[in-house]
Formats: C-alpha cells, sequence, structure tokens
C-alpha cells in the first residue's frame, strides 16, 4: 500500500478543474461554458427527430431542463486534456456519471409533477443513450482545438508582475500552465536589493517600480498584476496612477498563499466583494451529485452484502454476550455531533464521548469473532445505514471519536477543518495506508491526506477511493 506523502500531481489528474477567469477570451468562455447544454439539448432535438415526435408542448420542457440542469451539473470543461494514463477514460466515466445526475433529475421531476404519461419513452431512452459519448466526443474535440489555437503564440497579451513575491511566482505558473488565457508575462518590476530576492528568478526584473510607466509604454504591455498589498500607501497609489495613464489593464492578486487554503475563492454579497479562505467544496450540483452518489453506491451495497450482514449479525450474537450493534458520538459535518453504528466486536461498548482507548494488535477485549470482522471491516458494515440517514457519506475523512478529537485539535492546527465535510465510511488516508494509529505523527499524515481530499474532491476521486477499498481491505495490516 503506498504510503507516502498527499502526491499533489496523482490528486490533480483526478481533478476536474472549472474555473474561468476574467482574462479568458470571450469565444473560449462561451466554447467551454455551453459546450455540454448545447450538445445535451442538440442530442435530444436529433432523438426526437429520429422518433417523429414534436419539438414543442412537453419535449420543450424536457430541452430547457435538460440546457439548466447540464449546465450545472455537467460543469465547464477543461482547457487541455489533463496527463496521465487512462486520462480519457477517465474523463468519459466522469460525463457519465453527472449525465446520471442530469437523467436523474429530470425523471424525478417528471414523476413527480405527473407528466411522465405525455412522453413517448422510447426517444427519451436513446436520448439518455447517446448522449454521454457525444458529450466526450464533443469535449475532446474543443480540447483539441483550443490546443491547437493554444500552439500559435500569436495574439498573446504581454503582461507583467509587479512585485516577485510568492503569490507572483505562483501566478506565473499558472498563466504559463493554461495557454488558453493567451498571456505571456514579460517579467517583473521590484523595488528590493537582489539579495532579498529568490536566486533563481532575479534575472526575471526587468526594473524598478518607477521605470513601469515607460516600459509598459514602449513594449505594448497589456495587463499588470500588482502583488502589493492594497493600500493607500503613497508608492501603491503613485504607481496605479502612473498605470491608469496608459490603456494596461490592472488587476491586484491577494496573497492568499498565506493561508492553508481550502476550498478558496471569491464571492459577492449584496455587492461586496468577500474572499472565501476556509470553505465546503459541496454547493449547489456538488452537493446534489456527491448526496446520489452516496445513496445510490450505499443501497447497492447494502442488497449486495445482505447475506454477510445477516451472517456478522449472527456471529456477534452467537459469539459473545452483548448487543449486536452499538452505537459511538462522533463528529458530523461542521463539528455537530453525531452516532454512527458499528457491530459489536468487543466485549464493551465504549462511547468514546470523554474517553477512549485505542484498540491495538492482540487487544484482549476483542472476541475471537470481532477479531475476525475488525480484521476484514466488517464491523463497519451498519455504517452504510449512516450513509441513507445523510449523517456519513461514502468518502470522506474518517470521523474520530469525540475524545480523540478533543485530544488532537489541540495539538494539530487546523484539525477541525476535516469536518467541513462529512465525514466517510472510507477516505483518501485509508487507501493510503494511514488507518488506525492513535499518536501525533501517524494523525498529521491522516490530517494531509484529508486535507488534500477536500482541495481536490471529484466524483472520479470519490469513485476511485470506492474500488481502492474494496481491493485493499482484505490485506490491510492495520485493521486489528
Amino acid at each position: 500500500m503506498d504510503q507516502a506523502l498527499p502526491n499533489q500531481s496523482r490528486l490533480r489528474q483526478m481533478h476536474r478543474p472549472a474555473a474561468l477567469t476574467a482574462t479568458e477570451p470571450p469565444f473560449v468562455f462561451a466554447l467551454k461554458s455551453l459546450l455540454h447544454p448545447v450538445v445535451a439539448v442538440a442530442c435530444l432535438l436529433a432523438c426526437l427527430l429520429f422518433w417523429h415526435q414534436p419539438l414543442h408542448g412537453p419535449n420543450f420542457l424536457i430541452a430547457v431542463l435538460t440546457f439548466l440542469a447540464s449546465a450545472d451539473l455537467l460543469d465547464v470543461i477543461p482547457s487541455q486534456r489533463l496527463p496521465g494514463r487512462y486520462s480519457s477514460l477517465r474523463s468519459l466515466i466522469n460525463i457519465l456519471l453527472r449525465w446520471m445526475l442530469v437523467v436523474g433529475f429530470i425523471w424525478a421531476l417528471l414523476h413527480l409533477s405527473g407528466l411522465s404519461d405525455q412522453f413517448y419513452w422510447p426517444s427519451l431512452v436513446s436520448w439518455a443513450l447517446v448522449t454521454p459519448p457525444v458529450l466526450w466526443l464533443g469535449e475532446t474535440a474543443t480540447q483539441f482545438l483550443l490546443t491547437r489555437r493554444n500552439a500559435n503564440t500569436a495574439g498573446f497579451r504581454k503582461a507583467v508582475i509587479i512585485g516577485l513575491t510568492e503569490p507572483g511566482l505562483q501566478l506565473e505558473e499558472r498563466l504559463a500552465r493554461d495557454p488558453s488565457l493567451r498571456i505571456q508575462v514579460t517579467g517583473y518590476f521590484e523595488d528590493r536589493h537582489a539579495d532579498r530576492l529568490p536566486p533563481e528568478s532575479v534575472g526575471r526584473v526587468l526594473g524598478r517600480s518607477s521605470e513601469l510607466r515607460e516600459f509598459v509604454k514602449q513594449n505594448d504591455i497589456r495587463v499588470a498584476y500588482v502583488t502589493f498589498p492594497m493600500t493607500t500607501h503613497p508608492r501603491v497609489l503613485d504607481m496605479i496612477s502612473a498605470l491608469r495613464d496608459s490603456t494596461v489593464s490592472i488587476y491586484f492578486v491577494p496573497n492568499l498563499f498565506a493561508f492553508n487554503l481550502l476550498q478558496a475563492r471569491f464571492d459577492s454579497i449584496g455587492g461586496v466583494p468577500v474572499v472565501a479562505i476556509c470553505e465546503s467544496p459541496f454547493f449547489g450540483g456538488n452537493s446534489i451529485a456527491k448526496r446520489l452518489l452516496d445513496v445510490i453506491v450505499a443501497m447497492l451495497s447494502l442488497l449486495a452484502l445482505a447475506p454477510v450482514l445477516l451472517f456478522v449479525a449472527l456471529g456477534v450474537h452467537l459469539s459473545s454476550p452483548g448487543p449486536i450493534v452499538f452505537r459511538q458520538k462522533r463528529y458530523g459535518l461542521d463539528g455537530r455531533e453525531i452516532f454512527i453504528h458499528k457491530f459489536r466486536s468487543m466485549t464493551v461498548t465504549e462511547d468514546g464521548a470523554s474517553e477512549y482507548l485505542q484498540v491495538t494488535q492482540d487487544d484482549a477485549r476483542v472476541t475471537p469473532f470481532g477479531a475476525l470482522i475488525r480484521r476484514l471491516s466488517l464491523d463497519e458494515l451498519p455504517q452504510l445505514f449512516n450513509v441513507l440517514a445523510g449523517t456519513l457519506s461514502m468518502v470522506g475523512p474518517r470521523p474520530h471519536t469525540i475524545a480523540v478529537n478533543e485530544q488532537y485539535r489541540k495539538l494539530i492546527p487546523g484539525y477541525m477543518l476535516r469536518h467541513k465535510i462529512k465525514p466517510g465510511l472510507t477516505g483518501w488516508a485509508q487507501v493510503n495506508g494511514y488507518r488506525g494509529g492513535d499518536n501525533l505523527e501517524s494523525m498529521r499524515k491522516r490530517l494531509e491526506f484529508d486535507m488534500d481530499y477536500l482541495r481536490h474532491w471529484s466524483l472520479v476521486l470519490d469513485l476511485a477511493i470506492i474500488m481502492r477499498t474494496a481491493a485493499t481491505v482484505w490485506r490491510d495490516k492495520k485493521a486489528y
């Protein structure tokens, strides 16, 4: 099992970026934003024509719902195919999962509204089957066109970054990574002495801020990124005033890298701009998508494992006196207390609210049958009902007992951030070998993986974790 620290590139390959920026060319913005809903509606119209169905009336309602649901649940296409093996297959799986949500959403609305008998279902079924591969082909073709366009450097806008700082270096890296933005960083303007700057980047300095105005005019600079704080300091005001004497576009780059960012984004409240530093990734379509995945996987798992559940329940009952299933208090979403259910595997049923003694190898409290079900993680199966009830998710940070939480929140900064989403039946830390281990170092590692999961969440990542859990549970040496 992989014991390495969280692999950022591997997580990034599973993640599907959807951010659009103010510097995105309008036609690229429109293409990336509208491709999925337009293709989905076009497939619907094609299927209706094939089956000689009218395009008006109830079918027009389907087209409107398809456009709205696709725009939200299918998300924006990425500028280019993410690197890594099987990237095309991952993209197709991602489209299939999200398309199932769109179809499920529309189907539920039709049945709840009592309109389901007004449609010709063969046309809708063929549309549901045809659309995913067409969406995937359209996305692939669009990425190919954007890649060819990006290969042509003509038309790139020249930019300068004011302040050779960490945000400035990060910004240049992101601009270079996404050529669809069509921005080329010429260099930096910096007033500090060279010995105070990163040695590897000193050669990128073009001059001091007092020379900025003349350089912008003579070199056709179109964009200026300011990494200084947004203050009324005279130097900052003079620099902005000098830039306003040209047609250059000016952007401030806030230094958010000083924080442990978690789903950072910009928003507006009644016209007042705000910056989210720490927030949950599950809003709107993402929340619906994750909940539907939880319900579907939990129900299928319960149906498939029903004989196993009965066998374990009978084994617990016959092997030792006490309840078959017991409850433990844990922290759930936003740190609220929840109860999770487990098959009893020990002679005691600790609540874990005030104190908790971690189970160790050859622990005398564990019954012989309990050792078997703990070895195979079968004691956790009743938590599938927690998933259906909505207190747990299939994938997320594993919930610790309250006593353990209270202990480590005092020792590890940012520990409670793992409760920004629902805890999970399995998690990214667990499939990477960080299950169990009640010590500071193992808890730090587990938190690192939990934070990476929150930063890079996607449906594909959830499915990958579920499949890795099924593949590794039989050989987990830390299950005891």
